[in-house]
């Protein structure tokens, strides 16, 4: 892959323009009385990026299952061009120039040009020029050589004499398939192979004028990397190192364009260092706090000009103090709601934000410098006007060690004796956040309390993620638990009306939360669930790189697939201990988790005479990329929910 960077009401807001305007919008509901489609169909809007220059905005708008990418000219309020997405999952939408939009679309297949390999998701890129209106996918053919029409990692974009170049990285196919750095010029979209590797796992990264700067190439079956610089043409060795794991990364150029920046991994803590562009020489590690968890970088340079620190706290920092001021303004604008920059016009003169507060619902915003003007676009989900409030708490896990956590109560509600649904994030290396979750708030609009913890291992700083190694299915279970047991001390709710529902390492956490600890949750809902972890590792081992299983391998304590601790947290080996209601629900098409995984622990639990239904989603992915199946989903588990768990 390739890793190159990525208020309205009140005060001085005005309501200029809305994108809810140009297509119409329905009659806005009371939270209590949104129908669940308005939570389970797909946004209503999203991927709302401005172009370059600040004057167009492109977006994508779902109605029903119609789903369109649409351009729209700011100062007049007009449309400009629309793209009709079919049955493409689309997947990001981006700006090339002001021109030219780069939208990412994938689906699930075999490999084409009948390679052999295992069912996985493919990407590939459109262009949509807004002056023609017109759309072409991407061609990566090169004259004399096999390629993939596919892309497999991050773009960039630089301007190379006065034209738009983006770079892309792909296949090259000889006996196998080798990764290739592509590029394309605009406006002829000629392309050209910039650069090729043996090395499945590896990353360029381009300066300012086009050319490459750095290459990090990572050696899977050694567990080496080695970090390559380009001069006069030639690669030197800048640095190499092992890591089982924790990989560097490139993550772009310093704020003078002077040196690179890689991130490196030391006692389990993030470090920067800075790699001279001059002489290849390594400079001291960046002070502690000045390495941020997302970096905020320039589009067309790929310069670092400032970063993010925290999932959870979400704090922008950026080293340009007039670009610190507009952030500061933007702030100002939404009092009391978090609020993130989703895309902004070079000059941040505008800027694109998402908005998730009391005040404002779950919205998307713009925000213009000249007029210190914030403008309301649209709801993200139309119709749920008013979300219930994300209220953060934590609790002592039974080791003392304090857990964060989310929940949220339904709007009105007493906080008491309130029916509970624990609802653990995927990963495990994730982390639940105070932004809209489209599931809890379905669930809370139904009269569920909803708890969210980020139990150990959630990637929220390196001792709280290690503290989860080697505890899956152990504390990393009972840190969930011990919230239930935590609110119920607290009288919030009722400790006989608490159920648990979760997707990917959430699923597991479900099925093990009435498998290996049974008593706690009334019924349980796993979609996308592992339930058999040996079976699970034999697959990972098939289908995916040797580090990738050395991550799961570091969170269940194991380096042999004999290891006991296997079994011990496998759901499937303990279906006898299940005394509770069990939901499955499982995409066919899910290349992450494999289909089986349900399969297997719903005939378990039919042999062993258990309460089981299973609920199988056609043609979906694991991250349920379709209106139809989400909602399938979330349909089948509030069905599950108020039949074994009633709210009122």
């Amino acid at each position: 892959m390739m890793r190159i960077g990525p208020a309205f009401g009140g005060g001085t807001a005005a309501f200029v323009f809305t994108i809810v305007n140009l297509f119409g919008s329905g009659v806005a509901a009371a939270a209590e009385q949104v129908p669940l489609e308005a939570f389970g169909r797909l946004p209503s809007l999203e991927n709302v990026v401005i172009s370059p220059d600040g004057t167009k905005i492109a977006f994508v708008r779902t109605n029903g299952d119609d789903r369109s990418l649409v351009v729209a000219q700011l100062s007049k309020h007009e449309i400009l061009g629309r793209l009709s997405a079919g049955d493409k999952k689309l997947r990001r939408v981006e700006w090339i120039d002001d021109d030219n939009l780069l939208a990412t679309v994938s689906s699930t297949s075999r490999p084409p040009f009948g390679f052999i390999g295992p069912t996985q998701e493919w990407y590939q890129l459109v262009v949509f020029n807004v002056d023609k209106r017109k759309a072409d996918p991407l061609s990566f053919t090169i004259s004399g050589r096999e390629t993939f029409h596919v892309v497999t990692g991050d773009t960039a974009v630089r301007d190379v004499s006065g034209h738009s170049m983006l770079f892309a990285p792909g296949y090259c196919v000889t006996d196998r398939t080798v990764p290739c750095l592509f590029s394309f010029s605009f406006p002829d979209r000629r392309v050209r192979l910039i650069d090729e590797s043996s090395e499945p796992n590896t990353d360029w990264l381009m300066d300012e004028s086009g050319h490459i700067a750095a290459q990090l190439v990572y050696h899977d079956t050694k567990k080496s990397w080695e970090v390559k610089t380009r001069r006069d043409g030639r690669w030197t060795l800048a640095a190499s190192g092992t890591a089982a794991i924790d990989t560097p990364d490139l993550l772009g150029f310093s704020a003078d364009g002077s040196a690179l920046i890689v991130r490196f991994f030391e006692n389990g803590d993030p470090v920067w260092k800075p790699l001279s562009l001059k002489d290849s020489t390594w400079g001291p590690p960046l002070e502690k706090g000045a390495a941020f968890g997302r970096v905020i970088e320039d589009r067309k340079t790929g310069r670092i000009i400032g970063g993010i620190h925290g999932i959870v706290s979400n704090e922008y920092v950026f080293f340009d103090n007039e670009l610190q001021a507009h952030w500061n303004a933007i702030l100002r604008a939404f009092p009391g709601e978090r609020v993130e920059m989703e895309s902004h016009s070079d000059d941040y003169s505008r800027v694109v934000l998402k908005v998730f507060g009391p005040r404002d619902g779950f919205i998307y915003a713009l925000y213009d410098w000249y007029t210190h003007q914030a403008t309301k676009l649209g709801e993200v989900y139309e119709g749920v006007t008013a979300p219930a409030a994300v209220k953060s708490i934590s609790y002592p896990a039974a080791d003392g060690l304090p857990i964060p956590a989310f929940l949220t109560l339904p709007r009105g509600a007493a906080e008491k004796d309130l029916p509970l649904i624990v609802l653990p994030h995927g990963g495990p290396a994730a982390a639940d956040t105070p932004d809209f979750d489209w599931w809890a708030q379905a669930l809370v609009s139904r009269g569920y309390a909803v708890l969210q913890p980020n139990f150990r291992g959630s990637i929220l700083d390196s001792n709280f993620l290690e503290a989860g190694f080697g505890e899956w299915g152990r504390k990393m279970q009972t840190d969930l638990s011990d919230g239930v047991r935590y609110l119920a001390r607290q009288g919030v709710i009722d400790p006989k009306r608490v159920c648990i529902v979760g997707a990917s390492y959430g699923g597991y956490a479900a099925l093990a939360g009435v498998t290996i600890e049974s008593g706690v949750y009334r019924c349980a809902v796993s979609v996308a669930g592992l339930s058999d972890l040996k079976r699970f590792r034999k697959w990972t081992i098939e289908n995916e790189s040797g580090l990738s299983q050395r991550y799961w391998d570091r969170f269940i304590g194991i380096s042999d697939k004999n290891d006991p601790a296997v079994a011990a947290v496998s759901p499937i080996e303990h279906v006898g201990s299940v005394s509770v209601p069990v939901l499955l629900v499982h995409g066919r098409d899910d290349t992450v988790v494999p289909y089986e995984q349900s399969d297997l622990i719903f005939s378990a639990l039919k042999r062993a005479g258990k309460s089981v239904e299973m609920v199988t989603m056609k043609h979906e992915d694991h991250w349920l990329s379709h209106g139809d199946t989400r909602l399938q989903m979330l349909q089948a588990t509030v069905a599950f929910l108020k039949a074994n768990n009633p709210p009122d």
